[in-house]
């Protein structure tokens, strides 16, 4: 680890003369019987009671906090703790492959009041990361290992830095929580209807408590076994845009004169050919550099228009993924409270997080051109869509008609077999102490350490379909999801593939470490305002290291040499039956038309050196042995050095609050790997510093006892991914333009209100309204100039910069942006005296989010206010609760609205998916006092995220992007503890 030592040696002796002071004033007042002040204690079991606690939480808390607590070992509501998390107002996430996970692959997949990537995480408050990134992947955590979460959606000066969506707190349990001997075991098990599989899982806790002749020890050892087996049948569309064409019939004068027709249709008046669209060769263009159609519309008259086809979702591909996650954690933790006045600790936390990807594809591209009983609808395909009308002026329509169905003739297949693999590993060990100094001096100190590790690996093997077979394709693009229809040989015939290529395109490990030492003090204050100050500091450090073993496609031909036109180094599928697989038969559960079956390469035998074993010729490195791409590696460290202050305050019984600033240094040092003139690989290193000073405010006023009126004010920062900190530069010689990373970006920063009503009725009956803004500063955008390159001769072409110059660009911040909107949420048993007895055990709790995103993003030369990636403007959740004696059950439908999945300067390249709501329920029955079994269903609905071609609000079409089948999961599990 190369941290600055200096600094981090002086942060341990610090607190280690800090932990000295402690025992010795211990050792100085252990006769004395001064009483420690102590928050209320909430011990309860059962469903209400995890409900009234978090309900105490939300209302105790000067913030602005939403809680989920599990008093129940192992009871937290959902299979998956971000599914849990999605039940808060303002949080929403993304279901993929039958589980909320991180569309992007990194992060914590969750999107917290419309700001996604742009989250805190913690553990027990400690920052807690992901390999790779900043925030941990909440998909990856286990439910039985967490007693609760709480979600601050505008954390004060107390809390670390890092999230201006929000902060995500992850709590585990400790052995003095629990009154005594206590051991719980547990066994589930979960099933998929569309895989038709079931997997295992297993939980395992030991906690105890001693009273001893030094003071009294609590000791609790946990262990979690997760395994999920998911299915994605996806039809996904290569290639998006306007896809704008003229169809020319067969039986056409024209048809004979189109060199790449295929004549022997020619005659036919059930063929079409989709020629490509252009201006007349005598239009005067009034740019000379822009003479595609696209940029001059007006130059074919309207009428013509109105006739052209755009063909935007035609591509369509059959996948079938089986997705596997596997989840295993481990948690041990010590307590040792030698007196009142002093408790001492040890944890370890050990999360791992497994996700594995066969996949199995279907692929043809391009369709071609070649159509028969070719049909089209009337639709207005306009400037705003094909490219946001970037020329100005009035929004001409472009195509009239867009392609609803035909046969694509004489197509040719490839399948694809491959497998992903995803571990994440992360370890966390703290120790530390808190101490009541005095009556009324109180002190925590905690010194972590984090480990985290994750491979990336994406290997996949093609077959090409044999020489001169083909196949017709049959198209619907009328119905969701379209209709696939294939006519030709078998595709489960091996004997009709032959090896193409294997490739490991993606193959990369991130590395990283982190170190933090933190103390926090609170002295309590005799006065009728003020009640307390709070101060801290904390030391932190994280190394980052990233390095790429990717490659691309090794010939697996009998020469090694890339497959042949006439296929005559070809080696047959047919030849290694040993290592075929097949795809399932009810591809997309039978409604895609297609039902699936083609042969591939098995994605479990691709593992390993199989693949090299079996072609020697292909030059394929061994495992442990591949060569580095050295111009990927990055390296970075990152210190911070942060302090804060903050007063807690009160008028009578009217109001409460806080008050305070954080200040936080931030020093960074990264290196890349870069290309010189000479064509050496050498490195590049870059230091960046900045100062953030961050205050906050908190007020609440209490109209009565159980009437609440809160004020909230922040400011926040998200600091750059490590990935945007890397100083890499990357020359075109040949083009004169230049690519650079920016170490020197800075955070993201926010100003954020908050105001909010809340209403409780009872310990677990409440209803909260609020409403927030935060103005956004900073946002990243693509910035070019002219440069002078050091160590690069003059370029001399024509890339628009003068003087030899290169056109360089970089990532800045560049944008002002903004989230607002409100929530609602409410939650209440009808145990009310006005109603009747029967009522009483039943109850209901819900929320509602209403968001406005503006992300500046640039487009070409403007600036164009888009909505956040992965945010819906609206989200709600309701759930219907049920509790007696001997069960408890939930019934929770959670929906959102459209939101964006990719953004592109052209409408029509992006895509979005449309509103959709899931139903889970879950059942809890106590067969004993000792005994539960508990009953899961997941997505009862069958919904999965559809995806169409656009953006939300401005730009939403029906073009179909991509539908997707997740299938339903039912789990069973018991539960026995003593």
């Amino acid at each position: 680890m190369i941290i600055k030592y200096k600094k981090l040696s002086a942060a341990i002796a610090a607190y280690t003369s800090l932990m000295a002071l402690s025992a010795t004033t211990f050792a100085q007042d252990e006769g004395d019987e001064k009483e420690k002040a102590q928050l209320e204690e909430i011990t309860v079991t059962g469903m209400r009671q995890s409900l009234e606690t978090s309900v105490a939480i939300k209302k105790n808390t000067m913030e602005i906090v939403d809680s989920i607590t599990a008093e129940d070992i192992g009871k937290l509501p959902d299979m998956n703790v971000a599914d849990t998390l999605t039940r808060i107002p303002g949080v929403q996430g993304y279901r993929y492959g039958g589980e909320t996970a991180s569309p992007f692959g990194e992060g914590s997949g969750l999107t917290i009041r419309g700001l996604s990537n742009q989250t805190a995480s913690r553990v027990d408050g400690r920052a807690y990361f992901t390999a790779g990134g900043r925030e941990f992947n909440v998909e990856s955590a286990i439910p039985g290992m967490i007693s609760g979460i709480d979600v601050y959606k505008n954390p004060s000066a107390e809390h670390i830095e890092g999230g201006i969506g929000g902060l995500v707190d992850l709590k585990t349990r400790k052995p003095l929580e629990f009154d005594d001997l206590t051991v719980n075991v547990a066994v589930s098990g979960r099933y998929n209807d569309l895989s038709e599989d079931t997997s295992p899982e297993y939980f395992g806790l030991f906690a105890n408590r001693w009273e001893t002749g030094v003071g009294e020890m609590g000791l609790m050892i946990a262990g979690n076994y997760q395994k999920s087996h998911n299915r994605s049948d996806s039809n996904p569309t290569f290639g998006l845009g306007p896809g704008l064409r003229r169809a020319v019939r067969a039986d056409s004068a024209e048809y004979a004169g189109i060199s790449g027709a295929d004549q022997a249709y020619a005659g036919r008046n059930d063929v079409w050919y989709l020629d490509n669209v252009s201006c007349p060769d005598d239009f005067d263009f009034p740019d000379p550099d822009k003479t595609g159609y696209l940029d001059n519309p007006t130059c074919l008259p309207m009428s013509e228009r109105q006739g052209l086809v755009s063909t935007l979702g035609q591509f369509k591909q059959i996948f079938q993924e089986d997705i596997n996650r596997v989840r295993k954690g481990a948690n041990i933790a010590f307590q040792w409270r030698p007196s009142d006045t002093l408790e001492l600790y040890a944890t370890g936390n050990y999360n791992y997080y497994l996700y594995d990807q066969e996949y199995r594809f279907l692929v043809t591209f391009p369709d071609g051109r070649t159509v028969r009983d070719l049909t089209t609808a009337d639709y207005n395909f306009d400037e705003n869509f094909a490219n946001r009308n970037s020329n100005g002026g009035a929004n001409e329509m472009v195509a009239g008609q867009i392609l609803s169905g035909g046969t694509f003739l004489d197509k040719t297949y490839e399948t694809w077999g491959g497998h992903e693999e995803r571990p994440y590993e992360t370890w966390i060990a703290a120790v530390g102490a808190e101490w009541q100094a005095s009556d009324r001096l109180e002190a925590k100190f905690d010194l972590s350490f984090i480990q985290a590790d994750q491979l990336r690996d994406n290997r996949r093997l093609v077959f090409n379909s044999r020489q001169g077979l083909t196949w017709d394709v049959t198209r619907d693009l009328s119905v969701d999801p379209h209709q696939i229809n294939l006519e030709g040989p078998d595709l489960s015939d091996p004997a009709n593939f032959v090896f193409r290529q294997y490739d490991n395109g993606t193959h990369v490990y991130n590395d990283d470490e982190g170190i933090a030492l933190q103390t926090d003090w609170k002295y309590q204050i005799d006065s009728s305002f003020v009640e307390d100050i709070k101060f801290g500091a904390r030391y932190a450090a994280q190394e980052a290291s990233f390095r790429s073993y990717s490659f691309g496609g090794r010939p697996l031909t009998t020469d090694g040499e890339p497959l042949a036109a006439d296929q005559s180094n070809a080696i047959l599928a047919s030849s290694m039956p040993g290592v075929l697989d097949r795809s399932p038969s009810n591809w997309l559960d039978g409604e895609g038309g297609y039902n699936g079956g083609y042969v591939v390469y098995d994605p479990l035998e691709i593992l390993g050196n199989n693949v090299r074993s079996l072609f020697p010729q292909a030059g394929i490195r061994p495992e442990g042995d591949l060569e580095e791409n050295l111009t990927s590696r990055r390296y970075s460290e990152e210190e911070t050095l942060a302090a804060y202050a903050m007063a807690d305050f009160a008028y009578g019984d009217i109001l409460r609050g806080n008050v305070g600033a954080r200040v936080v240094q931030t020093d960074l040092y990264a290196r890349a790997m870069i290309v010189n003139e000479a064509g050496e690989i050498v490195p590049n290193d870059s230091r960046s510093s900045y100062t953030d000073v961050l205050p906050s405010l908190n007020v609440t006023g209490y109209i009565d006892e159980d009437t609440l009126v809160r004020f909230g004010y922040a400011k926040g920062i998200s600091r750059p991914s490590l990935g945007r900190l890397n100083p890499s530069v990357s020359v075109r010689a040949g083009t004169g333009t230049v690519n650079v990373g920016n170490p020197d970006l800075k955070p993201l920063k926010a100003d954020s209100f908050d105001l909010s009503f809340e209403k409780y009725f009872s310990a677990s009956n409440y209803v909260s309204l609020a409403v927030f803004y935060k103005d956004i500063d900073g946002f990243f955008n693509t910035k070019t100039s002219c440069e002078t390159i050091e160590g690069w001769p003059a370029y001399g072409g024509g890339n628009g910069c003068s003087d030899g110059q290169y056109l360089v660009s970089r990532t800045v911040n560049a944008g002002e942006g903004s989230a607002k909107g409100w929530e609602l949420g409410f939650q209440s048993f009808f145990d009310y005296d006005f109603m009747p007895q029967a009522l009483h055990n039943f109850g209901v709790s819900g929320s509602y989010t209403d968001l406005d995103t503006k992300n500046p993003v640039k487009f070409g030369d403007s600036i164009v206010n888009v909505p956040m990636e992965v945010q819906s403007d609206t989200s709600w959740t309701l759930a219907a609760l049920y509790e007696n004696d001997f069960m408890s059950g939930r019934l929770v439908y959670t929906y959102r609205s459209p939101f964006a999945n990719r953004l592109s300067s052209s409408p029509s390249s992006a895509f979005y998916t449309k509103g959709y709501g899931l139903l889970d329920a879950s059942l809890n029955f106590e067969i004993t006092e000792d005994l539960d079994l508990a009953i899961n269903a997941s997505n009862l609905t069958n919904q999965a995220p559809v995806r169409y071609v656009g953006e939300p609000r401005d730009h939403e079409s029906d073009f179909l992007v991509q539908h997707f089948e997740n299938g339903r999961v039912f789990g069973m599990g018991l539960r026995y503890s003593f």
